[in-house]
C-alpha cells in the first residue's frame, strides 16, 4: 500500500497542469533528506514556515500604520495570511500547485523589520551593505531559523520567497501568482485601513478604481483576481488590459495619497533614530547579542549580526530594548 504522500504526488500528476511545479519535481532541498511518508516537499516547507518563531513574530510587526490605535488594522501577518489565501485560489484556478504557492507567502515577508517599510529603509540606510526584505526573508529560512540551522526549505520555495518583490526571469508560475497576489492583497488591505484610520474617506477613492474594481474591499479584491484567473492562460499569467492599466492607477494612487500621507508617516522619523542606536550598541557591544547571534557575530561580521538581531525584532521588542539601553529606570531613596 502506497504512503499519503505517493497518493498525493499521483494526485498532482492530475490536477498540477503542465505549468506548474509538481512536488515529485523538486529541485530539492539544500541538505538532502529523506522524504516524509505523509507530506510531499511541499506541504513540509508550509508546516516549517507555519511553526517557526519569524512567523509568529509577523503578528506583532507593522504593515504600514505604527502603533494604531484599534483592533482590525492589518499586521504583517494578517498581510501574510491574506496574500497566502489570494495565492491558494489563484493556483488552483490555473492548475498551479497549491502548496507551493502557500509556502511561498506564508515564507515572503518573514525578513521584514519592525515598523514596515520605514524600518526597512532605516536598516537600508544604516547597514553598509544595505538591506532588503526580501533578501534578509531568504536568510532567515536559510540561515537564521532553528538556532542557526535554517530550514533547509525547497529549491523553489526559497526562490519564490528571494524573488517576491520584484520576479525573475526564471520564476515558477506559484512564485509568479504570490507576487502579483502581494501586490493585489496590499493595495487593497492598505486603503481599507486608510479609510478605517480616517486619513481617506471612500468617496476620495478615485472614480476609476471604485467603477472597475469596486467601492469595497471583498469587492476589490474579487474584481482583480478574478480578472487575473479569467485573463491568464498557456503559462502566462496577466490581466485584462482595462484592469492592468487600473491596477497599475491604484498602486500609483497608494503611493501618492496614502504611503506619503504625513498622518501615516507622522511618527516615522522616529524609527530611523530608535534603529541606528540599537545598531550602533549592537555593534559596539556584540556580548549584548543572543547566543546564536554572538556566533553570526564572529562568523560575518558585527554588523551583520546587529542587522539580523534587529530585523527580527517586533516593534514592541525593539521599543524595549531601546528603552533598556537608552532610558533611565526610575529609582526610590528607601
Amino acid at each position: 500500500m502506497s504512503c499519503p504522500r505517493e497518493e498525493r504526488e499521483k494526485l498532482e500528476r492530475l490536477i498540477v497542469g503542465p505549468f506548474g511545479v509538481r512536488a515529485e519535481d523538486s529541485r530539492g532541498r539544500p541538505e538532502p533528506e529523506e522524504e516524509c511518508g505523509i507530506r510531499t516537499c511541499f506541504q513540509r516547507d508550509v508546516d516549517r514556515i507555519t511553526h517557526s518563531k519569524s512567523f509568529r513574530r509577523l503578528k506583532h510587526k507593522t504593515q504600514v500604520f505604527l502603533q494604531p490605535e484599534g483592533d482590525h488594522y492589518r499586521t504583517r501577518l494578517t498581510h501574510t495570511l491574506e496574500v497566502t489565501r489570494l495565492a491558494r485560489t489563484v493556483a488552483r484556478a490555473l492548475g498551479l500547485n497549491e502548496d507551493l504557492a502557500e509556502a511561498i507567502g506564508l515564507g515572503h515577508d518573514l525578513g521584514h523589520t519592525p515598523f514596515g517599510h520605514a524600518g526597512e529603509r532605516a536598516l537600508n540606510a544604516i547597514f553598509p551593505c544595505g538591506f532588503k526584505h526580501y533578501e534578509q526573508s531568504l536568510r532567515v529560512v536559510d540561515v537564521l531559523e532553528r538556532d542557526g540551522q535554517g530550514l533547509n526549505l525547497c529549491y523553489e520555495t526559497r526562490m519564490g520567497i528571494l524573488n517576491h518583490t520584484h520576479g525573475a526571469p526564471d520564476d515558477t508560475r506559484e512564485a509568479t501568482v504570490v507576487r502579483l497576489c502581494d501586490r493585489i492583497a496590499y493595495i487593497n488591505h492598505d486603503l481599507d485601513d486608510s479609510i478605517r484610520a480616517g486619513i481617506l474617506r471612500a468617496e476620495d477613492v478615485p472614480e476609476r478604481i471604485r467603477t472597475h474594481c469596486g467601492e469595497r474591499n471583498s469587492e476589490r479584491i474579487n474584481s482583480l483576481v478574478s480578472d487575473l484567473i479569467r485573463n491568464s492562460a498557456d503559462g502566462v499569467l496577466k490581466m485584462s488590459d482595462e484592469m492592468a492599466e487600473t491596477f497599475r492607477f491604484f498602486h500609483s494612487y497608494m503611493f501618492s495619497d496614502v504611503y506619503t500621507n504625513p498622518v501615516a508617516k507622522s511618527e516615522e522619523d522616529k524609527v530611523q533614530g530608535i534603529l541606528e542606536k540599537l545598531y550602533e550598541t549592537y555593534v559596539k557591544k556584540p556580548e549584548l547579542l543572543p547566543e546564536e547571534l554572538r556566533l553570526i557575530a564572529e562568523r560575518e561580521g558585527r554588523e551583520r549580526a546587529a542587522v539580523d538581531y534587529i530585523s527580527g525584532m517586533t516593534d514592541g521588542y525593539a521599543m524595549e530594548k531601546f528603552g533598556e539601553i537608552f532610558i533611565p529606570f526610575a529609582w526610590t531613596v528607601k
